[in-house]
């Protein structure tokens, strides 16, 4: 395993009160809703006061290792997520940026109401300006080609799109509430840089290890169950084909590419811009590519070129 990357057994608290002040660049975590669930050591069913006083300990913690230009990207659940937006924003001080809705088509169903096909994303800064944000890094692909367009692709929005993290995939780690890594790729990509160190105080299944381990990034975890640690290890030192998930648009061709030079050269950049940790989903967006411009590839002799990109010989 990769030295850059640390995974601590311990409790979230008392761990992060051993970090130094303003030694994090970005905090990515998932903490427990309290909502019953077995994570093997603890069982997730505080008090109502006890849960919000837990949250309040550890985030001012958090705010406290932050960097001046740090970002914290906090899941909740709903039953608990004004309160802690309550409290990053009026207790601790911290500025609001984005609510991210993250949308999923299967969830937990119910009889009696309306089943959730929704997680929640709080995004707070340390400082109301002065903060990262690598937008080109996380722009998705436009639906036409315009020469107005930024072609490196728009804002994905506050609403995102990815699957839950089936039992059927073969990145599924014995974890109840594992989130797939394209969410974290986002969120990291997004605010912080490449040797930047990012933190999640409730690690779980390793997902935020396994992302800062393939951007370049340095990483600490911390759990406090022994096997998820055990667990996030084996993850990092298993060989790498891609990430777990993908937003579909990233596959997205645009329209309307009839010009035979930005063709070829916007073919050969999407690949690059949009699916960089995504290896094994190239080959369907050549072959939408060639579905969509089959006939102009031929014209200008660019088929045989564009066929090359998904046998790695660009």
């Amino acid at each position: 395993m990769d030295k850059k990357l640390i995974a601590i057994c311990g409790d979230a608290v008392e761990e992060l009160r051993k970090l130094p002040d303003k030694s994090i660049n970005l905090i990515v975590t998932d903490p427990p809703y309290n909502l019953n669930k077995d994570y093997g050591t603890n069982q997730d069913n505080l008090e109502f006061d006890e849960y919000l006083e837990f949250s309040r300990q550890w985030l001012k913690e958090a705010h406290r290792v932050l960097s001046d230009n740090g970002s914290l990207y906090v899941f909740m659940g709903m039953r608990y997520i004004s309160y802690i937006y309550s409290i990053l924003e009026h207790e601790i001080g911290m500025y609001f940026n984005s609510w991210i809705t993250w949308y999923y088509t299967q969830g937990t169903g119910k009889t009696k109401g309306f089943s959730p096909r929704h997680d929640d994303i709080l995004l707070f800064t340390k400082h109301h300006t002065k903060f990262v944000f690598n937008l080109d890094d996380i722009r998705v692909p436009q639906k036409f080609y315009r020469s107005v367009n930024n072609m490196r692709g728009a804002n994905p929005g506050n609403v995102w799109e990815f699957s839950h993290m089936h039992y059927c995939n073969k990145n599924r780690q014995k974890h109840p509430t594992q989130k797939p890594e394209a969410l974290y790729e986002r969120m990291i990509l997004a605010s912080s840089n490449k040797g930047d160190t990012i933190l999640d105080p409730f690690v779980g299944s390793g997902t935020l290890l396994r992302v800062c381990q393939q951007t370049d990034r340095l990483g600490i975890g911390i759990d406090n169950n022994p096997e998820y640690i055990k667990m996030t290890n084996e993850r990092l030192n298993s060989p790498f084909t891609g990430f777990d998930s993908i937003d579909e648009r990233m596959k997205r061709v645009p329209n309307d590419l009839n010009d035979a030079q930005i063709r070829i050269e916007y073919i050969q950049n999407h690949i690059k811009w949009f699916l960089a940790y995504h290896p094994d989903a190239i080959n369907e967006f050549v072959e939408e590519v060639k579905r969509k411009y089959c006939n102009k590839l031929i014209e200008s002799g660019q088929y045989a070129l564009v066929d090359q990109l998904s046998k790695g010989r660009s």
